[in-house]
């Protein structure tokens, strides 16, 4: 049975929704990660904290609106600016999104269409007391999947 479990990264980087927006920066800049879950002080998965939402903190609004902006030729300004002191002091809780998991016994193939209909890159992973226990990247699952297809060539080719 190929559940998420078997795939996940155990090691999961996330954040207090009582931590400062400002440390939650540095942990996507320090680990290189685009999906940040949010806990409680208990480890219970309260939220999710995307990089997409943090950027979009200093993008102008007509960004949001516009689908293709190949026609702007020089951002410069805008890679320029900055969150003001007091966004980057305010909670994570503030900023968060609802949050999105599965449990540790899902499979493999659920889990890939909750990453696709959330359009989600990494996947949260809670435990039947709801604590956050992983995290499974796009990449964890096919990979895992493809796996049991390598298996059925290896007996193919036998």
């Amino acid at each position: 049975m190929m559940q998420i479990a078997n795939c996940m990264k155990k090691k999961v980087i996330s954040i207090l929704e009582t931590a400062p927006l400002e440390e939650a920066v540095k942990l996507f800049i320090e680990w290189h990660i685009g999906t940040l879950p949010v806990v409680n002080q208990a480890n219970h998965l309260t939220g999710l904290l995307k990089m997409h939402d943090l950027l979009t903190l200093v993008m102008p609004d007509f960004i949001a609106l516009v689908e293709d902006f190949d026609f702007v030729h020089d951002f410069g300004a805008v890679e320029a600016r900055h969150p003001s002191p007091e966004t980057l002091a305010r909670l994570v809780k503030a900023f968060m999104r609802p949050p999105i998991s599965v449990k540790e016994t899902c499979r493999l193939v659920r889990a890939a269409a909750v990453l696709n209909q959330q359009n989600l890159f990494d996947l949260p992973v809670i435990d039947a007391q709801g604590h956050l226990v992983g995290i499974a990247s796009r990449v964890d699952i096919g990979v895992a999947l493809m796996t049991s297809w390598n298996d059925e060539i290896a007996e193919d080719e036998q």
